[in-house]
């Protein structure tokens, strides 16, 4: 059986389970994509060093909406391009192509999604006392590591001693209700949390917006990190002595709240291309990341609806 959307979107189990989509996700999200996709087209025809006129050549042997429903399936169970143009009928050349052509689409319009909290509209649900001193408007932020192949120069730079394999870091900056609001750049697995933070540049722009943030407990230190920057982190354990019960109660009423994070991670996990072994460039790793981000919060947002 050939995939191709028209077939698929009468199964909305099926597409669900190849995309991680639903067909009313795909289909609100799809002319958005189409009306960027033309305009990428068109800047790269327009370009003034093109030798050849436009129209010219083979034309795609899949319909662009076909393209995009490639490149999410792709995303989702990350298969090899032979797999990926068996199962589409075309080569795995031409396999690749559509998903080196939509990837950065997606990848801008998963940017697009990102926003910070509104605070004229944030209403934070009312929790314990022990929180009054965590900022009361704030985003979450983790982070996550994907296995890699052992690169052939700094291999040290990416051996990680957590996964005890080489791995690709990145960042996820969620709200409280659990929409991812920003995706930093992916660095090697060695690098600390913090450091991860501090580099990604999230700090001022949380600062600017008056916004906190809370991390576990890699992110002590974050609060004043930057001028004007709140944030909170769990208490660690007195050294040599019991955890107080105060502490106790904190750190429960605290993971309450920083619990969408690890959600928010384990949505975009479901999505193999950030799962399995990464065969590709770490240099496109981030573009991936931020394309899963912006399918993850439409599919949410359509949840909210």
């Amino acid at each position: 059986m050939i995939l191709r959307r028209e077939h698929l979107g009468q199964h909305p189990t099926v597409f669900r389970s190849m995309t991680g989509l639903t067909v009313e996700a795909f289909d609100r999200m799809l002319p958005e994509l189409l009306t960027a996709f033309d305009a990428d087209r068109r800047r790269r025809r327009d370009r003034p060093d093109r030798q050849r006129a436009p129209g010219g050549g083979d034309a795609f042997d899949l319909a662009v909406a076909d393209q995009f429903l490639r490149t999410v399936v792709w995303l989702r169970h990350y298969p090899t391009p032979e797999a990926l143009g068996y199962l589409f009928g075309v080569s795995d050349s031409t396999a690749l192509r559509a998903v080196r052509r939509c990837l950065p689409v997606l990848e801008a319009q998963g940017k697009d999604t990102m926003r910070l909290p509104d605070p004229g509209r944030f209403n934070r649900r009312p929790l314990p006392t022990l929180l009054k001193d965590t900022p009361a408007l704030a985003v979450i932020v983790d982070t996550f590591e994907q296995r890699t192949h052992r690169p052939q120069r700094r291999q040290r730079a990416y051996s990680s001693g957590k996964k005890k394999a080489h791995t690709l870091k990145s960042q996820v900056a969620v709200d409280e209700d659990g929409r991812v609001v920003d995706g930093g750049p992916s660095r090697p697995g060695p690098w600390a949390d913090l450091k991860v933070f501090r580099r990604s540049g999230l700090a001022g722009r949380l600062a600017r917006a008056k916004v906190g943030v809370l991390g576990d407990l890699a992110y002590l230190g974050i609060d004043g990190l930057v001028p004007g920057l709140r944030g909170a982190s769990p208490r660690r354990k007195p050294r040599g002595k019991d955890r107080p019960p105060e502490d106790k109660r904190y750190h429960r009423a605290f993971a309450r709240r920083r619990v969408q994070v690890e959600h928010a991670i384990g949505r975009r996990r479901r999505f193999q291309a950030l799962s399995a072994v990464n065969r590709h460039g770490r240099k496109g790793h981030e573009a991936r990341v931020r394309a899963v981000a912006g399918l993850v919060n439409r599919l949410r947002d359509q949840k909210a609806t």
